[in-house]
């Protein structure tokens, strides 16, 4: 139901997750990711809990491997579940349940994954793939789209897409990027025209935010 990436910046080390579906809401539950950690996606018959204590491993020093062989051992519904994970050294893993609607499966690459279930086929995940390789010397933000944009260009989800999100953290513990749609009839233009607003009018205050090292921030004009 669901087309997703997962990556390292090798050049800010932030992790960002991307990611669109035919229901409402996927940034809702799917992304998960902690600064200097890494970053899990969970779908196909969605449980949170695999994001939620796939990071808690990942902070224990656990690789990707590792976590994704415990999770998967773990769950009673296993075959029916996707999920990947990147750790703090880029490595990738990624399940997919042999109940996962077709076409499902994933091809990583270097410091990331592209990973989807009831797909159109393998050439989505390939295409989406391809074009993040090809566009990393862009912010990973911009990649992380145009890859998304291209998977579902040339298939994406069976049933269409309703929802699409960008979730990015960078160092500190509460995102830098954080972009939902929920619904729309095309999320992905969708997706294009709130990260030109977001980067206009939320970003900079994101950046004078209080941050650990720096707990009283630089106050701004920006209030909510």
């Amino acid at each position: 139901m669901t087309l997703s990436i997962i990556a390292l910046c090798e050049k800010t080390g932030h992790f960002g997750i991307a990611a669109a579906t035919a229901v409402p809401a996927v940034g809702k539950l799917l992304t998960h990711a902690a600064p200097r950690i890494g970053a899990v996606a969970t779908q196909g018959l969605l449980n949170p809990y695999l994001g939620i204590d796939g990071i808690r491993l990942l902070e224990d020093g656990r690789s990707a491997e590792e976590v994704v062989k415990e999770l998967s051992e773990a769950d009673e519904l296993a075959e029916r579940r996707q999920f990947a994970v990147i750790d703090a050294q880029g490595q990738t893993a990624v399940w997919t349940g042999d109940g996962c609607k077709d076409w499902a499966g994933s091809i990583s690459g270097n410091g990331f994954s592209v990973q989807g279930n009831r797909l159109t086929g393998r050439d989505v995940v390939d295409k989406s793939a391809k074009r993040f390789e090809d566009l990393q010397d862009m912010p990973l933000i911009e990649g992380l789209i145009e890859a998304l944009a291209v998977g579902i260009t040339d298939g994406g989800d069976r049933l269409g897409e309703r929802s699409a999100t960008i979730y990015i953290v960078a160092e500190e513990e509460y995102p830098l990027w954080d972009i939902r749609v929920d619904d729309h009839d095309n999320p992905i233009a969708e997706l294009r025209r709130l990260q030109k607003v977001f980067a206009k009018d939320l970003l900079p205050h994101i950046k004078q935010m209080p941050s650990r090292d720096h707990p009283r921030g630089e106050p701004g004009d920006y209030d909510v």
